[in-house]
């Protein structure tokens, strides 16, 4: 079970990550408790499989990456994960990952590339075919960014009494 405090710990963790020399002192401090609480909590979480992954999430379109296309893929079931730890590999990919194959979609493999321009992105995926030894393929551009959001756990936890 989840005490108020671990509630308030997942609450804080969900917001940006502060920017600064401390930033889990900074967290702790909003919260009401001190650096080392807060980090034990946190080592407690991810020990007992609570806390899988932490990550940032960059604004890929303001740092110059505006050109993004999901690439589809016919791969191999036996290799799956030949190519998905060969594809996720690249630092442009930023999601690799395996769907089954429907009759009027014959696609079953999904990677997100990133680039400057469509062009860098078509010559990635040819990159990626090429190191893949894979023929199939479709790219499908965004044309535009959806408010991106993730779920919010226990956000009252962090409002002042």
């Amino acid at each position: 079970m989840l005490d108020n405090l671990d509630k308030k710990i997942i609450a804080v963790m969900q917001e940006d990550f502060p920017l600064v020399a401390e930033p889990y002192k900074e967290l702790a401090a909003k919260i009401g408790i001190n650096e080392q609480e807060l980090l034990t909590r946190l080592e407690k979480y991810r020990q007992s499989g609570q806390l899988r992954k932490m990550g940032a999430v960059l604004k890929h379109r303001e740092v110059g990456f505006a050109a993004n296309a999901l690439c589809a893929w016919k791969v191999p079931q036996s290799r799956l994960g030949e190519v998905g730890r060969l594809m996720s590999g690249y630092r442009t990919v930023t999601h690799c990952y395996s769907r089954m194959e429907q009759p009027e979609w014959p696609y079953n493999f999904y990677t997100m590339l990133h680039a400057h321009t469509r062009a860098e992105c078509q010559m990635l995926a040819a990159e990626l075919a090429q190191a893949a030894g894979l023929e199939g393929y479709i790219l499908l551009f965004s044309t535009r960014e959806w408010k991106k959001t993730s779920m919010s756990y226990f956000p009252a936890y962090l409002k002042k009494e």
